[in-house]
């Protein structure tokens, strides 16, 4: 084997290591373009939930005219700067209070508008649901993925790193007391 011949195997061996890296790279930036997509998904449904919440808010002020502000401490969540886990926690509590006015007020049973919003509510709350759930499998995926070597060589050379989980949970912290009811 002279010369030509090592120069021919060094660039095969090359040129391998080249496509496999370049193959490992594709797959992170794939699971990052499904997760920011998926994210971008719920970041969306989040303000559709808001904007109903919004329309809610605006059909009981109008049964209630003034007696009692139920939603006035959510009404402002958009100006506030939180994380949609953060903000999907304070739409689920905004959804339990008006889930209980509708339940306990005929008024509101029977308001077309009102009954329209439990619908949606139910509809947005599904592809809520799916689209965590669905980040959540991403995320868990990538993370699997990225730990692995000779992938985290890769992940490290790109400064990709572990993802948090839909409620900012890490994993791999030792704070055990980080979850949050």
């Amino acid at each position: 084997m002279g010369i030509l011949g090592i120069v021919l195997l060094l660039i095969i061996v090359i040129g391998g290591i080249l496509i496999f890296y370049i193959s490992i790279f594709n797959k992170i930036q794939l699971w990052t373009t499904k997760i920011e997509h998926v994210e971008g998904l719920i970041d969306e449904d989040l303000r559709a939930k808001y904007d109903i919440v919004i329309r809610a808010d605006d059909v009981i002020k109008k049964i209630f005219e003034g007696k009692k502000d139920y939603l006035k401490e959510y009404r402002k969540l958009k100006e506030q700067k939180i994380s949609n886990f953060d903000l999907e926690r304070k739409l689920k509590e905004a959804e339990i209070v008006l889930t209980n006015l509708y339940h306990d007020n005929n008024e509101l049973n029977e308001n077309e508008n009102m009954i329209e919003i439990m619908k949606d509510f139910k509809f947005i709350n599904e592809k809520l649901t799916a689209g965590i759930s669905y980040y959540n499998h991403q995320t868990n995926d990538y993370n699997s993925y990225i730990r692995k070597f000779p992938n985290l060589i890769v992940a490290k050379i790109h400064h990709d790193s572990v993802k948090l989980f839909f409620d900012r949970k890490d994993m791999t912290d030792t704070d055990i007391d980080d979850f949050k009811l």
